[in-house]
């Protein structure tokens, strides 16, 4: 039994090592803080408002093992549309970013919005309809890019980040237009 110890100890020590936490996959933003009210530097500037529709600063640590790609995706499910409203999709960006800077350049290709366009369509919420949430969701992908059509639709870019996906990170933002 006392040369059996030895070994099962080492098998244990070995097993937990196996099943060690991850790193936590995270998004951040320097623009506002989780939860936060965007700033009006981010909102759009059409359809009433008069923001700067500057795109908001992201960075991101902990990918899962094994990310070869990433995909950003902003959706606002508040908005009366009964689908909700996307309001930016970057697809292919490199498995070696950590970061969008404020204002881009933004890695990888950008995807059409609901504004009919690729690029950052800040919030811009109907007058008198409540408080918006922005849902910022980062997907780590394990390929090396998403093979979708020029223009493809939000939800055909969300159907491969899901297809594909090794984890994701969510930061929500608060827009309310009075």
């Amino acid at each position: 039994m006392r040369k059996l110890l030895p070994i099962l100890m080492l098998s244990f020590a070995a097993t937990a090592a196996d099943k060690a936490p991850a790193a936590k996959f995270t998004l951040s933003s320097t623009s506002f803080k989780n939860g936060g009210t965007i700033p009006d530097k981010y909102v759009f500037n059409s359809f009433g408002c008069s923001g700067g529709n500057t795109s908001p600063e992201l960075s991101w640590k902990g990918a899962p093992e094994g990310t070869k790609s990433f995909v950003l995706m902003v959706h606002d499910p508040d908005a009366p549309t009964g689908s909700g409203w996307w309001h930016w999709v970057v697809y292919n960006i490199p498995a070696d970013t950590k970061e969008i800077p404020e204002g881009g350049p933004v890695p990888g290709v950008e995807g059409n919005t609901d504004f009919g366009k690729p690029g950052w369509g800040g919030p811009c919420p109907p007058p008198g309809s409540g408080k918006h949430h922005y849902h910022f969701t980062l997907f780590a992908l394990k390929t090396d890019k998403i093979d979708v059509p020029q223009g493809a639709s939000a939800a055909m870019v969300g159907f491969m980040a899901h297809g594909n996906m090794l984890g994701k990170a969510k930061l929500t933002g608060i827009y309310e237009r009075k």
